[in-house]
């Protein structure tokens, strides 16, 4: 029986929109393949690292009738990556094996039996659905996903807080000495949910989501997470613990304000960071009416010392940031112009787009 045929431009594209979350190694042989599910003309993709599941349905030339089986999926890629794009490729079935032909070529390739491949079981109680933009979500994670915790002791720190509530999905991220705020206005009203996303499933969806208006839609249960876009599902387990309040972190009413040209103060910083170790990578950011200057130095005796002027006519103060911290966050912005508030050199800072509210970065001082 041909199970699926198409160019292989089409068939890598089904492939690797799942396989993303696909482990070379696993302890389950089964989970380093894809299942495919066949019912007539239909063909459902789907694989799963037992946290996560996708599953996507494509329309594939082939024989009608229906037929599941698993196949490696890394080996299937890595094969169709050799061919040609226009070239078109088949998939045969073959008592337990599947043979793979394109153009003169032909792969016999192992299964392992649908019925042992372990599906996400789905929760029985999912909230009401909402949806956003495919865009605005991924823009979202973008603003506030590189502050998110990797390998934290604090697991709940590993991953991002999605918090939907009346008309606002709320995206924050922390990994203790950061916070990344960012929201976005939602269609309809829904009662207040809180989930934490896991880290892998984050980096999953920025990589699946795409910049089209397309919708994406969204339901949350109290352990599990699923979304729905592109003719694909993806359902994930959620990481269970109490996030941070991150209303108590974000500071309110700092007096000390500063607006300036993001690209400025972002090569100021790039420049002055070249002279911190990879150790310590401190800068030194002394603030004064009219000027804005930020200094580094090193164990080998070196010192970076930049200056911008600036419109402040606010107190003098001197504090010490790790200078990654600020570019990471001025780097996954794109708004010409960045606001930041000051209180004192022990206060952390708040930075934020001007007139918007839909973005924070809170920044703790370090000592120098």
């Amino acid at each position: 029986m041909i199970v699926l045929k198409a160019t292989q431009d089409k068939v890598l594209a089904v492939l690797q929109s799942v396989a993303g979350i696909v482990e070379r190694r696993h302890t389950l042989p089964i989970l380093a393949n894809v299942l495919i599910r066949k019912t007539g003309a239909s063909l459902q993709l789907t694989t799963s690292d037992l946290e996560i599941q996708i599953r996507t349905t494509a329309e594939l030339d082939g024989d009608s009738g229906n037929f599941t089986t698993t196949i490696g999926a890394r080996k299937l890629i890595d094969i169709l990556r050799t061919m040609p794009s226009d070239q078109t490729v088949s998939l045969e079935s073959s008592q337990n094996k599947v043979i793979l032909k394109g153009g003169k070529s032909r792969f016999t390739l192992q299964t392992l039996p649908a019925e042992d491949f372990p599906l996400v079981q789905e929760a029985a109680n999912f909230g009401p659905a909402f949806s956003v933009p495919q865009k605005t979500l991924k823009e979202l994670l973008h603003q506030v996903s590189f502050a998110m915790a990797i390998h934290d002791i604090r697991y709940y720190l590993n991953g991002i807080l999605f918090v939907a509530e009346g008309k606002q999905l709320s995206l924050v991220a922390t990994d203790g000495h950061r916070l990344a705020f960012a929201s976005a206005t939602l269609d309809i009203e829904v009662p207040r949910q809180e989930v934490i996303l896991p880290r892998k499933t984050v980096l999953e969806m920025q990589r699946l989501l795409s910049d089209k208006e397309g919708a994406i839609d969204m339901q949350f249960a109290s352990n599990q997470a699923k979304f729905s876009f592109d003719g694909m599902e993806f359902v994930t387990k959620l990481v269970e613990g109490k996030f941070p309040d991150y209303n108590r972190v974000i500071p309110k009413n700092h007096k000390n304000t500063i607006t300036l040209g993001r690209t400025a103060l972002l090569a100021t910083l790039q420049r002055t960071a070249i002279l911190t170790s990879e150790k310590f990578k401190g800068v030194r950011l002394n603030l004064e009416p009219g000027l804005l200057r930020v200094a580094s130095s090193n164990a080998e005796q070196e010192e970076a010392v930049d200056e911008l002027e600036i419109d402040y006519g606010g107190d003098a103060i001197e504090i010490g940031f790790n200078v990654t911290y600020l570019i990471d966050a001025l780097t996954n912005m794109d708004q010409d112009m960045v606001q930041i508030d000051l209180a004192d050199s022990n206060s952390s800072a708040l930075i934020t787009i001007p007139e918007n509210a839909t973005f924070k970065y809170v920044v703790m001082p370090m000592r120098i």
